[in-house]
């Protein structure tokens, strides 16, 4: 049985279509990386993947039930934009999650609990390399390392998929690359199912196991909301990497703007 069934689903806002008629099974500990144009629907599917959607039409079930409405501690969350709070501290924002799944109508720990919440915050910041900014506030952080910080947010809870929504985009290209370094250890450690969007190809190549296109192949000019992306192209990136990146390469233009995976940053994916 797959980890994670999407079974005919499809995603309506009144007469505007977003997804229609996705099917695919994921296994667990997948990397899955997720491309296409602006507007087909990507973050709308991470959305569902989430909670914070319900499926207009169709199922989506982890380990063969349905999934939850709404989000949990078994599915973390990065977004492009920081999702880090201003007021606390490294250490603080990281131990908040804990404290709100484990005493939601005060959001703090005492005594025994809150020693053990410090020591797992502090593992995890230790992992992602912050392990000596527990103390700083966000705004004393460069953009690499609250995107690091985000990260420790989302591992924290120690969730079963990982949803990354473009999380590097705003990034350096070398912090960039040191950031992909870091996920791709996160993954191999944790055994997270991942699933990423992204609108860089080579990012997307480097990156998963598996690369997915979301396109619109159906389109009525007098009525454009009728017809909603699917996922047009499920590429298994294997150790192969020849073959994928032909695959990728056969993608069309308007998928990959003439951008072409790049062959030089591999090794660090098995």
């Amino acid at each position: 049985m797959s980890a994670i069934s999407i079974k005919q689903v499809w995603q309506e806002y009144g007469d505007q279509v977003v997804l229609e008629n996705l099917d695919l099974e994921v296994a667990s500990g997948e990397f899955i990386t997720m491309v296409g144009a602006s507007g087909c629907g990507k973050s709308t599917f991470l959305r569902l993947l989430l909670g914070q959607e319900t499926p207009s039409r169709g199922q989506l079930l982890i380990d063969g039930k349905p999934l939850p409405p709404e989000p949990g501690p078994d599915r973390g969350v990065v977004f492009q934009r920081y999702s880090v709070f201003p007021h606390l501290t490294v250490l603080g924002n990281v131990m908040l999650g804990m404290e709100l799944q484990q005493a939601p109508l005060i959001g703090r720990l005492f005594g025994s609990a809150k020693r053990e919440a410090r020591e797992k915050a502090v593992a995890i910041l230790e992992k992602v390399g912050l392990g000596n900014s527990l103390d700083k506030y966000p705004h004393a952080l460069s953009g690499g390392m609250q995107q690091r910080l985000a990260i420790a947010q989302a591992l924290v809870k120690t969730p079963r998929i990982l949803l990354l929504d473009e999380p590097f985009g705003a990034l350096d290209p070398g912090i960039r690359k040191d950031m992909h370094d870091l996920l791709l250890e996160l993954w191999k450690q944790t055994g997270l199912t991942v699933f990423m969007v992204t609108h860089d190809l080579s990012e997307g190549f480097t990156l998963g196991t598996r690369l997915l296109v979301f396109d619109k192949t159906r389109i009525d000019p007098q009525a454009p909301g009728a017809y909603g992306a699917r996922i047009t192209y499920d590429i298994p990136l294997n150790s192969d990497r020849k073959a994928a990146r032909d695959a990728v390469s056969a993608l069309p233009e308007r998928i990959t703007g003439g951008q072409l995976p790049d062959d030089t940053h591999q090794g660090a994916r098995p």
